[in-house]
């Protein structure tokens, strides 16, 4: 008996739910910082076993949007809850239940979609801890199970998957067995340049850039890459700061990205970056489709 189907993970800001995805799938392919709003975009991850085909749709988190582009993040997680036929709520394992929770809580389908309560993070907090939490979230909504685990040490994953196959419906698979992502390579090595750039930089920069792969061409003889990208800001100071002094902190943004792309790809990359300042497209609803942050894809 084949199971196959759609899970959706979603969530407030920073609650694990790209680390989540990693987990499962057991490759990279969602960048993962502890800054909220690292997720953008809707992210597929495919997970293949015996009993059936599991398909995870990474979310932005949801919060209060202030921008064109936050807009798009909330409307692109929102939007999954009519696509799947699961959906993962992920919560923080604390004493108390964050005040966002109830919030996404209610805008939960009723009835439709089974809800798995995913409470993240038990690495972190005494076991006695979860009890009250549980008792807090569980009058919110009939959630088809409730399972604490932790991403970072895999910790109750197993028991999350075996939830996961109990509630998925019969059916083929719907992708080849050796597909993991359905994002493209060009989008896979921008998302990577931009996890570097919100690690190593501060304040606005990590919420004020999105890069674009202007080149990706590939020398299977060589098992070499050539990546051209550029980093886009919406102000001058901003690009001084990411260019830093006498290139240093691009340079350094370009190295890390470089190793992590070698061993994404297995190959060796050559990795040029290039920075430009647009001003404002954060707001300006015809920059964000041109960097693929409006109307996502069915």
């Amino acid at each position: 008996m084949f199971k196959t189907g759609f899970i959706g993970i979603i969530g407030r800001p920073n609650v694990g739910k790209s680390t989540l995805l990693n987990a499962i799938i057991g490759e990279r392919i969602a960048i993962t910082t502890s800054k909220p709003q690292t997720t953008r975009n809707r992210i597929m991850g495919i997970r293949n076993q015996a009993e059936g085909q599991m398909i995870f749709m990474d979310t932005p988190g949801i919060h209060q949007a202030d921008s064109a582009l936050n807009r798009h993040m909330v409307n692109t997680a929102k939007d999954t809850f009519g696509r799947v036929d699961i959906l993962l709520l992920l919560v923080e394992a604390a004493a108390k239940v964050h005040p966002a929770d109830p919030f996404i809580i209610k805008s939960l389908p009723k009835g439709t979609i089974p809800v798995i309560l995913v409470i993240n993070k038990i690495d972190l907090v005494k076991k006695m801890q979860l009890l009250p939490l549980i008792d807090q979230l569980h009058p919110l909504h009939p959630f088809a199970a409730v399972v604490p685990l932790s991403a970072r040490t895999g910790d109750g994953l197993s028991l999350l998957i075996d939830e996961i196959l109990r509630a998925l419906p019969e059916g083929p698979a719907c992708f080849p067995e050796d597909t993991m992502t359905d994002r493209p390579e060009r989008f896979i090595a921008a998302e990577i340049v931009r996890e570097k750039i919100i690690l190593l930089t501060h304040q606005e920069i990590p919420y004020a850039t999105a890069v674009i792969v202007d080149a990706f061409k590939e020398d299977e003889q060589k098992r070499l890459i050539r990546i051209q990208a550029t980093i886009h800001v919406e102000k001058d100071s901003q690009k001084g700061i990411l260019i830093g002094k006498k290139g240093a902190k691009l340079k350094e943004i370009g190295t890390k990205a470089r190793m992590d792309l070698e061993q994404f790809f297995n190959a060796k990359i050559y990795l040029e970056l290039f920075v430009r300042v647009q001003k404002n497209w954060t707001h300006d609803e015809k920059m964000l489709k041109e960097f693929g942050y409006s109307h996502e894809r069915g």
